[in-house]
């Protein structure tokens, strides 16, 4: 069995320098069979070493990666370690919204009318409004649950589907990898690098990060999409969030995955913006399309569109099925990927009687946003060595697939979930007069020897910076 960081050098075209990468600690950090904490080490000490390979393009010497097992994981529940001082002076914890904990009571499991489980999923007004008109029910549980159990199964799924509406049958591993879209996920490498357009090769900027002077422009929201453009902040990058007033959102996500960035306001329902976004983009480095396939395509421009308008652009698509197969024009979050490809199985046998479950914390999401960071910092190592414009693809359901592949625990009873005291302290940062107050959190856990990671501004309310480049 390779381990997802030897599939990842793989992809790199060679295994990583002697004595470079120290990863400390084990799972379990969850009570889950999966092995999450060691899984996210592992993809981020892929992307130190990714980070480093641009370093040393840069100065000519490579750094040391250091992973804690511990952070890793606690870095797939960030919001968890996010505080904010009050006028007492202390730092109390952050309540999730009365509408994420409504949406979570939703989005679960629910038996079908064939004795089969559908997952429905009902993040953002719009798509609960789409499942429930397939449904015929009311925003309840009781009522979602009665409506799932008069449905077969693959009726519903093809249904959920034809209404661009998110859900999905809660399979076997084995079923998954039967299923057409999941042999075709197998059949592609965890992440797809191919180049798209000839252009001559491109320096690194100068600078004191690995990725200092990159441009980034981030058109996501919730989650992957967002975690990849941290990433990329995080290493040095100048990372410029563009949304609209009237796109959705969960703010306790846009809390914590904005650090670092900047966060500009452009509708591309309006041509003076669209062509404001042509602008920047025709001097970005990385641009991270978390929408669903041809989405962006049909508001502003195809991705051949994008390297004919900045020849050397590294296109970025983060979504839920894939660069293709039947699934792949299909919607979806990270509670759907852990149904369909056969998490939910597992983790409901291992966990709750047989019943299937969601995982403690949302793996998907946040392993493929550093995967598709690192695919990023790949594909710039290609455009400095012979140029070219490339696409990068990454998804949450071969995150999923990533997961299942580590293999499994049976010892995970005594887990706790919570990030140690000392080890918390060790990696928390705290920020002052940001637009959220102030604000105690967990920073950065890649740990490089000589440019530590590191948000070089603070996390901004969104739309509140101008629509430019530094």
């Amino acid at each position: 069995m390779m381990s997802a960081f030897d599939e990842l050098m793989e992809l790199r075209g060679k295994p990583a320098e002697n004595g470079e990468v120290e990863i400390l600690g084990h799972d379990p950090v969850y009570k889950t069979p999966f092995k999450l904490g060691e899984t996210t080490a592992q993809v981020l000490a892929a992307c130190g070493v990714a980070a480093t390979d641009l370093w040393e393009l840069k100065t000519g010497h490579r750094q040391k990666v250091t992973i804690s097992v511990d952070a890793a994981a606690a870095s797939l529940a960030d919001t968890k370690y996010s505080f904010k001082k009050e006028a007492d002076g202390n730092y109390y914890a952050i309540p999730g919204s009365d509408a994420m904990k409504h949406m979570v009571s939703l989005t679960q499991p629910w038996e079908t009318k064939d004795g089969k489980y559908f997952l429905p999923h009902t993040n953002l007004k719009h798509l609960e409004a789409r499942v429930l008109k397939v449904l015929d029910c009311k925003s309840e549980v009781e009522s979602v649950k009665a409506a799932i159990r008069e449905r077969e199964s693959q009726e519903l799924e093809d249904s959920i589907a034809a209404a661009r509406a998110c859900g999905g049958i809660v399979r076997t591993p084995e079923e998954w990898l039967e299923h057409p879209q999941g042999k075709y996920l197998a059949s592609r490498p965890v992440v797809e690098i191919a180049k798209i357009g000839d252009s001559p090769p491109e320096p690194l900027p100068k600078g004191n990060k690995p990725l200092s002077g990159i441009r980034v422009l981030d058109l996501t929201r919730i989650l992957a999409g967002p975690v990849c453009g941290l990433t990329l902040a995080e290493l040095g990058a100048d990372v410029l969030m563009v949304t609209a007033p009237h796109l959705p959102q969960v703010f306790e996500f846009v809390r914590d995955t904005s650090h670092g960035k900047r966060s500009c306001f452009l509708d591309l329902n309006k041509e003076e913006d669209s062509e404001k976004l042509k602008e920047l983009a025709s001097t970005c480095d990385i641009f991270i399309d978390g929408y669903r396939p041809g989405r962006v395509a049909e508001h502003f421009l195809s991705i051949a569109e994008l390297a004919k308008l900045r020849p050397g652009v590294i296109h970025i698509s983060v979504n839920c099925f894939g660069s293709g197969g039947p699934f792949g024009d299909r919607a979806g979050w990270d509670q759907v990927a852990q149904a369909v490809t056969g998490m939910c199985h597992t983790q409901g046998n291992a966990t709750n009687n047989g019943i299937p479950q969601l995982t403690p914390v949302y793996a998907c999401d946040y392993i493929c946003g550093r995967l598709g960071a690192y695919g990023a910092l790949i594909a710039l190592k290609y455009r400095y060595k012979t140029g070219g414009s490339y696409s990068v693809k990454v998804s949450l359901c071969q995150a999923a697939m990533l997961c299942q592949r580590q293999g499994y625990l049976d010892n995970f009873g005594r887990a706790t979930g919570v990030l140690p005291k000392e080890l918390f302290e060790k990696y928390q940062v705290f920020e002052d007069d940001t637009s959220y107050g102030d604000l105690n959190v967990l920073g950065p856990v890649i740990g490089l020897s000589e440019t530590p990671c590191e948000w070089s501004r603070k996390t901004p309310q969104l739309g509140q910076d101008s629509p430019e480049w530094l």
